[in-house]
């Protein structure tokens, strides 16, 4: 009672003036209910890092967006389409009116409208704004001035908006921080905001569906905090995202793998859980992603298969987070791992989709994954042996091959180039010696296509296997260097991807996290993709954080940086002196 007053006093106390006539929209509008418009959006997709960049749009590491990314996006088989938004650059004026540029305007509605034209279901929203001006959670945050600029920058939006068709749906903010009952109420209040804003735009939003949002869009925190707006009319949901387990998506601490059952039920658990708080209410999953910078490719698979599947059996839509670097190549127009796009798409239609296997124990010293076949290369191109056979085995779940085909898409024969037998499918080695000579290069060689009675067909990737290295092994930290990323160039004599990087004084302590002895072996004193260290194509990284730490640590540190697969000496050593 006391949250729900709360709300109404609030939305009542925002009467900011507002800066057009509500819209009255020609045309008809078909209104739909929040969870038919969910079914429709299911799969959906993120383009990400774009109209969400900061400063403007092409500000991070994507162009502008072209209308035939969405047509791509289309063909690709996604329904749903979320546009993040930032618009903290985009003010022109101050109090009261926090006038948003004009032009600003007139680009996000073009670019829904390239969106919608094309049957996409499609979220616009408010997005890193919610760390600026309108975090809640900052040192003297004014909630006041926050609620008068957030009422005035949804009534903007909604009446630029307004006479868009259903397929358009709004989100009032993404991810808002919060850590307190105070932060809890004041996002529960410009939920309720929000919603006064855009039904004050007028038009048809009235009836426009909208995915409401609780603190920090985090499950378990919306499961315990969220309050429905006493002020709602409109068809609504709840969206929340999901990011977990922390350390396998985001490549913490050497976790490399996924897909055991402990794995599998910690991810229901998760999903089921927000679905038995909001029995009966529509549920979009509006971010979650296992992207290919961070994660291995098997168990990359794996988790997307599980987490469509599961997030399907709770009656809960869902949307791929893309940046533009992970996933879809938009220069290209191609996805940077074809399976795993197809392995959504086809678990979003409920078909059942077999797997690559790999490494489920986490106490294991070697982590394989059988997305990979590896060819050990010789140490001599003098009268090496022939290629020998190569098997892959598959988790089929109910299953069949049915047929594999070259690089090139020709059907392989089954027998003279490849056998089945249970789960294994066994590449023949005068097959794998027509793409594996004594002068073939290191590294990546060849993608044959394994394609089964239903679901998405797996590549298995040809690698010619070599020792990789690293340009050089040394050097020193200073205090002048401590603020810099250090950058040494690669030799990938496997996959292009490193797996972990693990970092130690010379009594074998940990630099970092000391905590990580207490994980399984290869875990211990790894550190983090993305704080610690990156790579690329062609180089390791370690980034200033750690330079640092080292410099702090006043000892040299070994630095061990680890490929795949993850089996004893597949890795490259670096010392970083003091």
């Amino acid at each position: 009672m006391v949250a729900t007053l709360l709300a109404l006093l609030a939305v009542s106390a925002v009467q900011a003036s507002p800066v057009a006539r509500a819209n009255t929209c020609s045309g008809g509008f078909t209104k739909v209910s929040a969870q038919d418009w969910l079914n429709k959006a299911n799969p959906g997709w993120n383009l990400g890092n774009t109209l969400d960049a900061i400063p403007t749009e092409g500000s991070w590491n994507n162009p502008p967006v072209v209308a035939n990314t969405f047509s791509q996006i289309q063909s690709a088989g996604f329904k749903g389409m979320r546009l993040p938004i930032t618009w903290t650059d985009h003010f022109v004026s101050g109090s009261p009116s926090w006038t948003v540029n004009a032009t600003w305007l007139q680009r996000v509605s073009d670019v829904v409208d390239q969106s919608i034209s094309r049957g996409f279901h499609t979220i616009v929203n408010v997005h890193h704004d919610a760390t600026d001006w309108a975090d809640v959670t900052a040192s003297g945050a004014n909630y006041t001035a926050i609620e008068e600029k957030f009422y005035s920058l949804w009534y903007q939006i909604a009446t630029k908006l307004a006479c868009k068709s259903s397929l358009l749906a709004f989100e009032p903010i993404n991810e808002p921080p919060a850590s307190t009952q105070a932060h809890y109420d004041e996002i529960n209040k410009l939920n309720a905001i929000f919603v006064k804003a855009v039904n004050d735009a007028g038009g048809f939003n009235p009836n426009r569906v909208l995915t409401l949002v609780g603190p920090s869009e985090d499950g378990s925190l919306t499961s315990q905090f969220f309050k429905k707006p006493s002020n709602i009319t409109n068809p609504w949901a709840i969206q929340y995202h999901y990011y977990s387990p922390y350390d396998f998506i985001f490549g913490a601490w050497g976790k490399t793998i996924w897909g055991s059952d402990a794995d599998k039920q910690a991810l229901e658990a998760d999903i089921a859980a927000v679905r038995g708080n909001f029995t009966g209410i529509p549920l979009v999953i509006g971010e979650w992603s296992a992207a290919g910078t961070t994660t291995e490719t098997a168990a990359r698979w794996k988790y997307s298969d599980s987490l469509i599947r599961t997030a399907a059996k709770y009656n809960t839509a869902t949307f791929w987070w893309d940046n533009g670097a992970t996933d879809f190549d938009r220069s290209v127009g191609k996805f940077r791992d074809p399976v795993v796009k197809d392995i959504i798409v086809q678990a979003a239609q409920g078909k059942t989709n077999s797997l690559a296997d790999s490494t489920e124990d986490g106490n294991s010293l070697t982590q394989v994954s059988d997305a990979f076949i590896y060819h050990t290369a010789a140490t001599t191109t003098t009268s090496p042996p022939p290629p020998s056979d190569l098997t892959a085995t598959y988790i089929l779940n109910g299953n069949t091959v049915s047929s594999v085909r070259s690089p090139t898409g020709q059907t392989l024969n089954k027998g003279p180039d490849y056998t089945v037998s249970g789960n294994n499918v066994t590449f023949k080695g005068p097959l794998v010696g027509r793409y594996i000579t004594p002068k073939t290069a290191l590294g990546p060689v060849a993608n044959f296509t394994v394609n089964f009675s239903q679901g998405a067909a797996l590549q298995v990737t040809l690698v010619n296997l070599g020792k990789s290295g690293l340009a050089s092994n040394t050097s020193v930290a200073t205090t002048a260097t401590s603020g810099t990323d250090l950058r040494i160039p690669v030799t990938y004599n496997t996959i292009h991807q490193v797996a972990a990087v693990k970092a130690t004084l010379p009594d074998g302590t940990c630099l970092v996290d000391t905590w990580t002895v207490y994980l399984p072996a290869i875990q211990q004193c790894r550190t983090t993709y993305g704080s610690q260290w990156d790579f690329d194509g062609a180089s390791v990284t370690i980034k200033a954080s750690a330079v640092a730490a080292v410099v702090a640590a006043g000892q040299t540190t070994t630095f061990v940086v680890e490929f795949y697969p993850r089996m004893p000496g597949n890795n490259a050593t670096y010392t970083l002196t003091v």
